[in-house]
């Protein structure tokens, strides 16, 4: 037979001509895959601090575990009226590692903690969201307009630090810590009201 069905090109043709393979393509794309997917698992693993990687026998054998990688995000709106999008976590895309891999996010064994500032006329009250660990390893430190939260000697470990109203009265500060749920607050400085003085006509 002559023509295409008689030619090299008819895939279904006899002998010790190349068979056609349907899925050939599909496996290529496939191994191209798994290596691009091994790649970035290197490249990963040589961003991710030491204490995030984890690795021990199984039946099927050795098991490399990298993680918890924490993202999220929260938009607010601030006193100003502009919303405020706060990023939380221990892997932050917005940010450049320091591993000299340009384009890389921020992997960091400390997770930053969803928090929340809210404020009434009399007090400010700080919410930080820290699930996992007991009072007594949460230090809590607060400055002029800052307050600094973390936790230390816990497998968990957090660390935030959150700003807050410059009429914070840093003094007064109160603390609780419930269900995960770290809660802080202060109340406002209260000006002391100017004095005055009546003066007569002569």
């Amino acid at each position: 037979m002559s023509g295409f069905f008689g030619s090299d090109n008819w895939p279904f043709s006899r002998g010790t001509r190349r068979r056609f393979n349907p899925f050939g393509s599909y496996d290529e794309i496939k191994r191209e895959m798994e290596r691009d997917f091994e790649e970035s698992f290197r490249n990963i693993e040589k961003m991710v601090p030491k204490d995030l990687i984890k690795e021990y026998d199984t039946a099927q054998g050795k098991v490399r575990e990298i993680g918890p990688l924490v993202y999220g995000s929260s938009v607010t709106i601030g006193p100003d009226g502009k919303p405020k999008v706060k990023e939380f976590g221990n892997f932050k895309p917005s940010q450049l590692g320091g591993s000299g891999y340009f384009g890389s996010p921020m992997i960091t064994s400390e997770r930053e903690p969803m928090s929340d500032v809210t404020e009434t006329d009399k007090e400010v009250k700080v919410v930080v969201e820290m699930p996992g660990v007991s009072k007594e390893n949460i230090k809590i430190n607060a400055y002029e307009n800052k307050v600094e939260v973390k936790t230390e000697a816990t497998k968990r470990k957090y660390h935030e630090v959150i700003e807050i109203p410059l009429d914070a009265d840093i003094e007064t500060a109160k603390s609780n810590y419930n269900s995960g749920i770290l809660e802080i607050i202060f109340k406002k400085k209260v000006e002391g009201k100017p004095k005055g003085k009546n003066i007569t006509l002569d």
